[in-house]
């Protein structure tokens, strides 16, 4: 019935990421520094005749039915916009699972944004950061990409002003930590009872912890670049603890866990450094992925997004969060283009290559 739409779905890292406590939902409460890197799932999409949605996924070891928020999102953004078509998608996968790069939030916001431009529908910014704020936490932050501060769950954002193209490394060893998993070890007594809310349901909306508030306005202070998460994974993880070790005294600056793990990043000043760290790692049977940080203006390109917004003031201590703008997506700001390397065939492998 269409053409098919490539888009590329980027993972990310937690710069640096607070547990502040867990709220009366039973959610918790966290701070963090979103940042999109170059490496990247593959999307494809296309509306079909006949009803219904249909997903493949490759390699085969991935759920290609409800079990799948790539199937979730496209079901939920048909029938809040009114979408009749049925949608055919095939995603291909190289963002680990389970290791805190977002791969499955970033493939859901793809697919979100690659249905309404085969539509070419117009959706208001704040309905479609609802719909992702349904589909989990930090979903909402891969329709803005670049570098931003998240609070609330994660689902609440505020753009920061980006960082330069970064050397980056993604450690990734084996293993499969569940968010889920993560946040019940916080739970448990006493391990964080210096960051309980008493109660509260929330923090106040406006107002960022010292921490993640002066690492968002200074990333050089890499010294705050810390992850809460590593005192509760690294104690039945420890290789992780010294992979974060070899890499601080490899010279990046900063290198910590992303998300809750079991993804270490590390950020370089020179990739001829990174890739000599890379290859010393791989000698020692460990995954590693050598990568770049991705601003919000190529991100924006790169999946056909209107002109990325500038920064909020003060990280968004004073001012609007990604909540409060009301620019639509759609037919006019997401109808093709062809110039676009998203949609581009011959170039479409650029936004995926990593090293």
């Amino acid at each position: 019935m269409s053409d098919w739409l490539v888009l590329p779905a980027f993972a990310k890292i937690n710069l640096g990421l607070e547990l502040l406590g867990q709220r009366r939902d039973r959610y918790w409460e966290i701070a963090t520094i979103y940042q999109t890197v170059s490496l990247a799932d593959r999307l494809r999409l296309r509306l079909r005749r006949s009803s219904g949605i249909l997903l493949r996924v490759s390699p085969g070891t991935h759920p290609a039915d409800q079990g799948n928020l790539v199937w979730r999102a496209l079901a939920l953004a048909r029938r809040r916009f009114g979408i009749r078509p049925g949608v055919e998608a095939e995603l291909q996968k190289k963002i680990p699972v389970g290791a805190g790069l977002g791969g499955g939030s970033s493939n859901a916001a793809a697919a979100v944004i690659g249905l309404l431009r085969l539509a070419r529908r117009r959706v208001e910014r704040d309905e479609l950061l609802r719909l992702g704020a349904a589909l989990g936490a930090d979903v909402a932050f891969f329709f803005l990409g670049g570098r931003a501060l998240g609070v609330g769950r994660g689902d609440e954002v505020y753009p920061l002003d980006d960082l330069p193209a970064t050397p980056c490394l993604l450690v990734c060893p084996r293993l499969n930590i569940p968010t889920g998993d993560a946040y019940r070890w916080a739970r448990l007594p006493n391990l964080l009872a210096q960051a309980s809310l008493g109660g509260q349901a929330r923090l106040t909306p406006h107002r960022v912890p010292g921490r993640m508030e002066g690492f968002s306005l200074a990333p050089e202070r890499a010294e705050e670049a810390a992850n809460d998460f590593e005192r509760i994974v690294f104690p039945r993880f420890p290789e992780l603890a010294r992979i974060k070790r070899q890499l601080a005294a490899a010279g990046a600056q900063p290198t910590a866990l992303s998300g809750s793990g079991s993804t270490i990043y590390a950020l370089f000043r020179q990739l001829r450094t990174a890739r000599a760290v890379a290859r010393s790692l791989r000698r020692a049977g460990i995954r590693v992925f050598v990568v770049r940080t991705v601003s919000r203006e190529r991100y924006a390109r790169a999946l056909g997004l209107p002109a990325a917004s500038r920064p909020a003031p003060q990280c968004g201590v004073s001012g609007e969060s990604s909540r409060g703008r009301t620019s639509a997506f759609g037919a006019e700001d997401l109808g093709s283009n062809p110039s676009s390397p998203a949609t581009s065939r011959g170039r479409e492998e650029g936004w995926t290559r990593i090293g």
